[in-house]
């Protein structure tokens, strides 16, 4: 029996405005198209692998309103185990504002509601859960003494945890050594690092990574768009994963689509780059679809996707021999 993926993070209601370009500050511009969406980052990688028909078990909390019964019904409809989603009372379920442009670009406010209310306590509650897992994703839209308890009993456990580190801060050293795998975007990398955004490109990603490296974290993926991917781990030299060309809508949750395709890939025993391929597949498919959760693509549109012949947009991918992943099976 194949052990579940385990996602330990925020389940949101998205309200997502849609408009030719965002707006500047204090300024008005009239949108195109409203929808609501369920959302959330641990929903969304949730979703991703459940959509990819890998077992995924969620620990959460939404409001003990009708956006709760609603997002902890999305997911069940989804495939993903909500027994440790647990209702929290008297207060709203997570919402994000979001405005997205004609370029796909967005604009997110996130109010954490329920989110905020996921404590230590509910690990010890959700411990059986937490056990079971091949692997723990989790994000920083959750409670920081929540992520710095789930390090210490993924540590305790012995099973990899994946931290995406958004919204961004910075992550101390006794944090970084407990994480398997980090995967930051440009801005998450940034702040990190305590460099400026613009100095992370493709010729500077092997030196930043090997600056996280040495801080004692195990694997990273830095992820940069469409420019693509570098990965690097502690026991091989990195590498970079080019991006495919596509025609984005909404990049909303991609960077989710991504964790989630890269968490299954690693779980089935796929290499680290081929893995990073894999996830970079899902999240590429992602943005072609409006919304968080229903742009997740299925398991048989990633590999049609695959076997299509698109190119990366910086070429060919590089070999999948480079580096082993860290996660056993």
């Amino acid at each position: 029996m194949r052990k579940p993926i385990v996602v330990v993070g925020s389940v949101n209601l998205d309200l997502v405005g849609c408009m030719d370009r965002i707006p500047a500050v204090g300024e008005t511009v009239t949108g195109s198209r409203f929808e609501l969406f369920h959302g959330g980052k641990g929903a969304n990688q949730a979703v991703a692998a459940a959509r990819l028909r890998y077992p995924v078990s969620m620990v959460a909390k939404v409001g003990d309103d009708q956006f709760g019964v609603r997002l902890r019904q999305g997911l069940r409809s989804a495939g993903v185990d909500v027994r440790a989603v647990r209702v929290a009372k008297r207060i709203s379920s997570g919402v994000a504002l979001i405005s997205t442009d004609t370029r796909g670009q967005n604009s997110i406010v996130v109010i954490p509601g329920a989110n905020g209310k996921l404590l230590p306590t509910d690990l010890e509650n959700s411990v059986s859960v937490l056990r079971s897992a091949g692997i723990i994703l989790t994000q920083l839209e959750i409670p920081w003494e929540t992520v710095e308890c789930l390090a210490a009993l993924a540590q305790r456990f012995d099973i990899p945890l994946m931290l995406d580190p958004a919204p961004a801060r910075p992550i101390p050293d006794d944090l970084i050594q407990k994480i398997t795998f980090l995967t930051p975007n440009e801005t998450e990398t940034s702040v990190i690092c305590g460099i400026r955004t613009k100095d992370l490109s493709p010729s500077t990603a092997p030196e930043i990574a090997r600056t996280l490296l040495g801080r004692g974290l195990q694997n990273v993926v830095i992820k940069m768009g469409s420019r693509g991917a570098y990965a690097a781990t502690s026991v091989d030299s990195g590498a970079f994963v080019p991006a495919f060309k596509v025609a984005a809508v909404d990049s909303t949750a991609a960077g989710d689509a991504f964790n989630g395709g890269l968490a299954v890939a690693l779980m089935k025993g796929q290499s680290f780059l081929t893995a990073i391929r894999f996830g970079s597949a899902v999240a590429a498919l992602s943005v072609t679809r409006m919304g968080a959760q229903p742009s997740m693509p299925s398991a048989r549109e990633v590999n049609r996707f695959l076997k299509s012949g698109v190119r990366a947009s910086l070429g060919h991918a590089v070999p999948d021999t480079e580096l082993a992943s860290s996660v056993e099976h």
